[in-house]
């Protein structure tokens, strides 16, 4: 798109989300996710009632009488934008995309990060890592990120949701807020295990993620429309499917449900906050729920 109308979708997204992250998120966001890290602050004596885990080992050797560490709440946050742009986000059938869904969500979580003094960066993926955007405060490197994505073109269409883990991993050496926007389509040869939960793992482990799952409802099951011609967005296959079999609209509503529960306990599994965005809906509800849920 021409730099006119680029900055015209920028600037809607920038009122729409703007508004919405300073009136409806800002506390909310602020309560789910400042407090979760503690930095140290200072020693002093051991006192009554004081954490035993908290001793100083070292400084209570060294003077005699225990010493206890003492932790203050990190007032600055680093938030990273995790972004699956592979093909499959390319979908859409109730009027908009899903990577359009995305970009929103991506967009009020920035301009919630701002509002609380919090720098925000993003990593863009497919199978392979696309864009990497460090992590900074203002206004401007918010409205940067809202460009990239309504914008970006990759250069590749597979998915690789365990590259986009491991290079968050690498590349952020500090403890961080990370939130994975993905459709989570990403399976193992079998079909419907994740393929990425080893590298999920382990990201837990080390940041505070949260996992943003969008789907459209096109996706839920086949239209009964007769020989239907379908393309993989991904590996560009085609192949032709009868939906006028009930059989097969059945096969693949099941294979549908159970990727997806699949998905979901493997997230509860390492105790991953997550929620659910459909195209078709407001995703205000969800991303709200998933803030209160943190509380």
């Amino acid at each position: 798109m021409d730099a006119t109308e680029l900055l015209k979708k920028v600037r809607k997204i920038e009122i729409k989300t703007r508004g919405l992250s300073k009136n409806i998120f800002a506390g909310e966001y602020h309560s789910a996710f400042k407090g979760r890290g503690m930095a140290f602050s200072e020693v002093r004596e051991y006192g009554y009632g004081d954490d035993v885990r908290n001793i100083d080992w070292n400084v209570t050797a060294r003077f005699n009488k225990p010493f206890v560490k003492v932790f203050e709440e990190e007032r600055e946050l680093t938030v990273m934008l995790l972004i699956d742009v592979s093909g499959s986000n390319e979908f859409g059938t109730r009027g908009t995309l899903k990577k359009n869904i995305m970009a929103e969500v991506a967009a009020v979580l920035s301009f919630s990060a701002i509002h609380n003094n919090d720098k925000i960066g993003a990593i863009l993926f497919s199978d392979k890592i696309e864009m990497f955007i460090p992590p900074k405060k203002g206004k401007t490197h918010t409205l940067r990120i809202i460009r990239e994505l309504i914008n970006f073109t990759p250069t590749s269409k597979g998915t690789d949701i365990t590259e986009g883990l491991r290079y968050l991993t690498n590349v952020i050496k500090k403890r961080c807020t990370t939130f994975l926007l993905s459709d989570m389509i990403n399976y193992n040869d079998d079909g419907y295990n994740p393929a990425y939960e080893d590298a999920l793992k382990i990201a837990a482990n080390k940041h505070d993620l949260a996992v943003l799952r969008v789907f459209d409802p096109g996706e839920k099951e086949l239209p009964p429309v007769g020989l239907l011609r379908v393309t993989d967005a991904e590996t560009g296959e085609d192949m032709w499917i009868d939906s006028s079999d009930r059989n097969v609209r059945r096969q693949y509503a099941e294979w549908w449900q159970r990727s997806q529960d699949t998905a979901g306990e493997v997230l509860a599994k390492y105790g991953i906050d997550s929620t659910q965005i459909s195209t078709n809906e407001d995703y205000v509800k969800p991303l709200l729920m998933l803030f209160k849920n943190r509380n």
